[in-house]
């Protein structure tokens, strides 16, 4: 077999060395690097995917940031509230465990329970008008994120689909996502990309 010298050179990981390793864990430096472009454009994939909604999903996602900056909120709240509904390409049935999946290594853990059960606590404005349950929020009252998450459906989320309001553009969010996607606080790779990239 021919062996590329920047590459392992294992046919399975039992077998992988130390410098098999080193290689892999320079490469990751490398591609973590690129994470905050890679969320971006997926991101923009939301871009005129309206779905019935008076606003498409991109600028849902913006307008919702931007409510949340302008009302204070900090630069993780913030990255949280743009990338909340990024899940909706892939997880038409899930799309909050997706955003909140990508978001978990970066944020904190209300952040992470936000962005996670934004889903459930959203259907109180309009689960009864498609045959489901408006209080299903309602079995987990007494969370510590409870009202963390209930405020930020009803501040930012269900208010955020004027076509007359005035979002910020994306740009004004890259940096942002760049700045807090460049540090993880919890993840299991963490010290590894932290050590490669040293």
């Amino acid at each position: 077999m021919n062996h590329q010298p920047d590459r392992a050179r294992f046919s399975a990981m039992e077998h992988g060395t130390q410098a098999d390793w080193s290689t892999i864990s320079g490469h990751f430096a490398t591609f973590a690097k690129g994470l905050p472009a890679r969320v971006l454009t997926h991101l923009k994939l939301l871009d005129g995917d309206y779905g019935g909604f008076p606003i498409d999903r991109l600028e849902h996602s913006l307008q919702t940031a931007t409510r949340a900056h302008r009302d204070g909120r900090d630069e993780a709240y913030v990255v949280m509230a743009l990338l909340h509904d990024i899940g909706d390409t892939l997880g038409s049935f899930n799309h909050p465990e997706i955003g909140a999946a990508m978001l978990r290594p970066f944020v904190s853990e209300e952040l992470h329970w936000i962005a996670n059960m934004h889903g459930v606590f959203q259907g109180y404005y309009f689960f009864h008008y498609i045959g489901g349950d408006r209080d299903l929020r309602e079995a987990y009252r007494g969370h510590p994120h409870f009202e963390a998450c209930a405020e930020f459906c009803e501040k930012y989320d269900q208010a955020g689909f004027d076509p007359a309001y005035d979002s910020a553009p994306l740009s004004f969010f890259e940096p942002m996502v760049g700045r807090v996607f460049a540090r993880p606080i919890n993840s299991i790779y963490a010290g590894a990309g932290a050590k490669a990239a040293g």
